[in-house]
């Protein structure tokens, strides 16, 4: 028996929601394989937690987490806590602490999900989008000076080290040299307006490139590359991109696969030192949080990445078959996608599917 242990944490609004769907079809998965088992601990860390005990989770929340094999998010965000509270009290410690420097976002076309992008089907939209997540523009370095006088003012500095470039960079160079469809890497920088930090990035792009000799590598500014993710989506394979970069273009790219509400993310560890976390890149939604309508595509997608980062790669495919047949059915889907099926429905049926396909 291959056993798992799963932190979850549903966070806040529909997290809650989506989570229970996603961890319904973890079940249903370990059901039909008969060779996994998994223990799950569910923790309330969320902003009602914080509004609570002033924290996002408690002193030792680190100490918790770090003897799990993986970590299942929902969402954090609500009225009344800033979001820089939520972030940087919950989601950015796990990331940072936990070395997952890595965070994997595909830019995927499900079957039976149509594109905003005219006359572009899952054949043009598929490649993957490789974020570093510990350092670059979002390092807590900086400071305010003079609040509330006319003289006020704030810093905030980027950290780029050749330690945490060279390691996303290698690791987006390995992926797209052992995965990739066409073995292309592409790099975003914006070299021609930041002077220091994105120079100093495309170095070591052309450095570690001489690793892989047999990676197409392109190195193409963050405005441009925008640009293309509309213009000609088909042509990417894996690009990487420092912090900031990154975190804008996978929004870019969920937006052009269906909407926020459809894409996963993945935080690893690739060392696997420490627990990795997986998150619906989407956000709490309070308006529509316990509606029973919220869409847990993201969440079950996730699901099926923590699985394939465990190596059960037979899993994850199986738990992805039936994902997109039910959406391609369109029989039983959320409201957003033209359906009228609950939150629940839609977890049963994808559910039922899979026991189908798998058996």
């Amino acid at each position: 028996m291959r056993n798992y242990s799963i932190a979850l944490i549903p966070g806040d609004g529909i997290g809650v929601d989506v989570i229970r769907e996603g961890k319904k079809v973890l079940d249903t998965a370990c059901e039909i394989d008969g060779g996994i088992s998994i223990q799950y601990e569910q923790f309330d860390w969320s902003c009602e937690y914080y509004l609570k005990h002033g924290k996002m989770m408690p002193d030792n929340g680190l100490e918790i987490l770090k003897n799990f094999d993986s970590i299942y998010l929902g969402a954090v965000g609500y009225p009344g806590v800033p979001d820089h509270v939520s972030l940087w009290g919950l989601l950015l410690p796990i990331r940072r602490q936990f070395q997952q420097y890595i965070n994997i976002r595909p830019v995927k076309l499900l079957r039976g999900i149509k594109s905003p992008l005219a006359n572009r089907g899952v054949e043009d939209l598929d490649f993957i989008v490789i974020r570093e997540n510990n350092e670059g523009e979002y390092s807590s370095i900086g400071g305010r000076m003079y609040e509330g006088t006319n003289m006020d003012m704030a810093i905030q500095n980027s950290v780029f080290t050749r330690h945490g470039v060279e390691r996303v960079l290698r690791y987006a160079f390995n992926l797209a040299n052992q995965q990739g469809k066409r073995k292309r890497l592409t790099a975003a920088t914006k070299s021609n307006g930041i002077n220091h930090t994105m120079p100093f990035w495309d170095e070591y792009v052309q450095k570690i490139n001489k690793e892989f000799p047999d990676v197409k590598t392109d190195i193409i500014h963050i405005d441009a590359l925008c640009a293309f993710f509309v213009t000609k989506p088909d042509v990417f394979d894996v690009v990487v991109a420092s912090n900031l970069f990154g975190d804008i273009l996978t929004d870019l790219g969920a937006a052009i696969i269906g909407g926020l509400g459809i894409a996963p993310s993945a935080n690893i560890n690739p060392e696997k030192k420490f627990p990795s976390m997986f998150e619906p890149v989407h956000g709490s939604a309070p308006d529509i949080a316990g509606k029973g309508i919220a869409n847990p595509t993201a969440a079950i997608w996730c699901a099926s990445m923590m699985l394939e980062h465990f190596g059960e790669n037979k899993l994850a495919k199986a738990i992805m078959e039936a994902l997109q047949d039910v959406l391609e059915e369109g029989r039983i889907v959320t409201p957003d996608l033209g359906g009228n099926a609950t939150t629940e429905e839609f977890g049963e049926q994808v559910c039922r599917r899979l026991r189908e396909n798998y058996g």
